[in-house]
């Protein structure tokens, strides 16, 4: 008998944006080949965690998804969704609350700031950096920090099997950024929050902190989103440009309801200046990045067959609930004829 670690992963109740727990259950097995039957529900106390009262704190960890976790010996990470003691999801379980869909692919593009005493990484401690320019994209002492901690994080994600299309320096001084792909809505938001959480837990051991608020730095600097780009088999197959100005115009008409669930304090970076367009203005145009929805110039020219990306969410804002927004639009708002 082997002894494995299962580090339980779940979200936590806490608003406007829940946080990511987690803890360990060291389980005795022959083999363990993957099987989500194999790894035990698990109680946790809710009442440290927003999501009970102390007198009856009992809250259900139920397994969703495993991955492996190739940073430590014999272990594996263990998506959860939470239930009350009684089996029935939890109220601030979101993952519950939506049906998947397979045929929609989910594309995170995932911006962070890396933070160390109050300041972004490369900041002086009083004062600033020189002007927006160098760092995107950029190499060299002095354009770039913190890529020890970028690699090791692209690294453990791969080897975690989540799918990263890829990372790059962002345009301040100290963010950076991170593409998570996958087929299935429940399945990429489930891979956005395992990176989001090797990210935090590799974090550590820099001693340095990852901010995901929108706007880390007030001024003449960029914010920081979660660009989410997204398709549906008719967007992939049928095309045409008649089906995605439908779907920009069903998103236009939801736009309200969109921006109240993509991340609070998302004014102070949708101000129509750095790439943005104003909160209160929606827009779409091809390769504009200055729009909310983004018509990528591939799309165009592939006789309007591929994918959209919506521009707004913040980077703090949850997966779960962009996928769930922008499945209900699409279907419910567009044309969708095969």
């Amino acid at each position: 008998m082997t002894q494995l670690k299962f580090e339980y992963i779940w979200l936590d109740g806490y608003k406007p944006e829940p946080n990511l727990r987690s803890k360990t259950k060291i389980i005795e097995m022959e083999v363990f080949n993957g099987e989500l039957e194999a790894v035990p529900e698990w109680s946790f106390d809710g009442s440290s965690t927003k999501q009970a009262d102390g007198h009856s704190s009992d809250c259900i960890l139920k397994p969703v998804k495993v991955y492996p976790d190739a940073s430590r010996k014999n272990a594996y990470m263990v998506m959860c969704e939470v239930l009350n003691a009684d089996g029935t999801p939890h109220e601030s379980n979101y993952r519950s609350k939506f049906d998947d869909d397979t045929d929609f692919w989910f594309g995170f593009e995932q911006e962070y700031t890396l933070v160390k005493s109050g300041r972004p990484l490369g900041f002086p401690e009083n004062g600033y950096p020189a002007p927006q320019g160098m760092y995107y994209c950029a190499v060299g002492t002095g354009n770039v920090t913190g890529r020890l901690i970028v690699e090791e994080h692209l690294d453990v994600c791969l080897e975690a099997g989540l799918k990263i299309t890829g990372i790059n320096a962002e345009v301040m001084l100290g963010q950076w950024e991170y593409q998570v792909f996958n087929k299935g809505a429940k399945q990429s938001a489930d891979d956005a929050w395992i990176a989001r959480y090797l990210l935090f837990r590799i974090s550590e051991k820099y001693g340095v902190h990852v901010e995901f608020a929108p706007k880390p730095m007030k001024g003449d600097w960029n914010g920081s989103g979660m660009h989410t780009n997204f398709s549906n088999g008719a967007m992939r197959n049928k095309g045409g440009k008649e089906l995605f100005v439908d779907i920009c115009e069903a998103m236009s008409k939801k736009h309200l309801d969109h921006i109240a669930i993509y991340g609070s304090n998302n004014h102070e970076r949708l101000t129509g200046l750095h790439e943005t367009q104003a909160i209160d203005k929606f827009s779409y145009g091809v390769s504009d990045r200055g729009s909310s929805i983004r018509i990528p110039i591939a799309t165009a020219e592939n006789q309007w067959k591929g994918y959209l990306e919506d521009r707004r969410p913040a980077s703090n804002a949850d997966p779960y609930q962009i996928v769930d927004m922008i499945m209900k639009t699409v279907k419910n708002g567009a044309m969708q004829t095969a």
